[in-house]
């Protein structure tokens, strides 16, 4: 809202003749489920993941064999070994698939989804149609629903958390060598697209440029305050 994301946003969509307006946040969410540990960045090579989108691109750079599974599949296709590992949102969500029943190891973080926006879209001819108040009350809701969703979230994950840790799920941390191996390959993934795609490389480096300054500030207030009260019982 703050910076010139919204904007850039509806200048791309625009081109398609659609509006886009922000609704929904889960978080950060989580690094998905495992058969097996993640020690390396060498056991990442022939790893077979459901994921998708940049992350499943990012990780093929490592050796991992992506796979496009809709969400009513992971569950068998984990089970049968199918596949070897999956992500999916988080541990509220997760639950209530089961996940944890044929995989026992949970990772964390899901760099690939640090704060995954949902968007409503609508046609631009459409929305120029509806009158002013109909347009505010849209706009309105999605307000409401941003907000709501991201406080649903904070509120319901640390309770499946703990369930889940206490029914046998193994939680772990990716390794700070797979997370530094992965943000590499991010980088020079983002390098290549931006190379061949001017669109992606207006927002990018936009997006880039205010990540670094929010880095920064949130080091400061926010992540000393976090690191501290991580430390309390």
């Amino acid at each position: 809202r703050h910076g010139n994301g919204a904007k850039l946003l509806g200048e791309f969509f625009a081109k398609s003749n659609i509006l886009t307006i922000p609704c929904g946040n889960t978080g950060t969410q989580m690094g998905g489920w495992y058969r097996k540990e993640i020690k390396t960045v060498a056991d990442l090579k022939g790893l077979k993941i459901r994921i998708g989108g940049f992350a499943g691109a990012v990780l093929s750079k490592l050796g991992a064999v992506p796979q496009q599974i809709p969400g009513g599949d992971i569950y068998p296709a984990l089970e049968k070994g199918t596949i070897d590992a999956a992500e999916w949102i988080g541990p509220y969500d997760d639950q209530k698939l089961g996940f944890n029943k044929v995989a026992k190891f949970y990772y964390y973080p899901g760099w690939w989804e640090g704060g995954p926006q949902v968007s409503a879209y609508v046609n631009t001819k459409k929305w120029a149609e509806l009158p002013k108040e109909y347009q505010s009350i849209i706009q309105i809701a999605c307000a409401d629903a941003h907000v709501d969703m991201m406080s649903k979230y904070d509120a319901k994950n640390p309770t499946a958390l703990k369930q889940l840790v206490g029914s046998g799920t193994q939680l772990k941390q990716f390794p700070r060598e797979v997370m530094e191996a992965c943000h590499k390959a991010a980088m020079e993934l983002y390098a290549e697209t931006s190379a061949k795609n001017a669109e992606f490389k207006k927002v990018y480096d936009d997006y880039k440029k205010f990540m670094d300054d929010q880095n920064l500030w949130f080091r400061i207030a926010e992540g000393a305050y976090a690191n501290f009260m991580h430390t309390r019982k």
